[in-house]
């Protein structure tokens, strides 16, 4: 089934996503790119996790527990919860979002390899406005 075809599931309120959109949403998300990308390297701790993220943007504990929380729900993260004292909470990707992770880090390398050409892009945009606006 194409992301076209796809049925709309209700969410709160009336809204209606199609399923294959909220995921994709959910894995291209500010905070979730940087998740996946960093738990591709290898399991995190929470602490280590949002200092490895604010390495790159600064994250409040709140939106990378709602991060961590979509994650696995949507079934790519894996949270190992340790019954130790004190609580001792791991986090990893399951095989589906290790594929994930693989692909929205793809994305990135591309976006990171191909700036200087969006650059030029907008500087091109730009110039072509300004003249037709001025």
């Amino acid at each position: 089934m194409s992301v076209s075809e796809s049925e709309s599931v209700s969410v709160s309120g009336d809204e209606a996503i199609c399923p294959y959109r909220l995921v994709l949403e959910h894995v291209t998300s500010r905070w979730g790119v940087l998740v996946l990308i960093a738990l591709l390297e290898r399991p995190h701790r929470f602490s280590e996790l949002r200092r490895a993220i604010d390495g790159v943007r600064r994250v409040s504990e709140k939106m990378l527990t709602q991060t961590l929380q979509t994650l696995e729900r949507d079934g790519l993260v894996h949270r190992d919860a340790k019954p130790v004292i004190p609580p001792r909470v791991d986090y990893s990707l399951t095989p589906l979002g290790h594929e994930a992770a693989e692909q929205v880090r793809a994305l990135a390398l591309w976006t990171e390899r191909r700036m200087g050409a969006v650059a030029e892009a907008r500087e091109r945009y730009d110039a072509a406005r300004g003249a037709s606006l001025g």
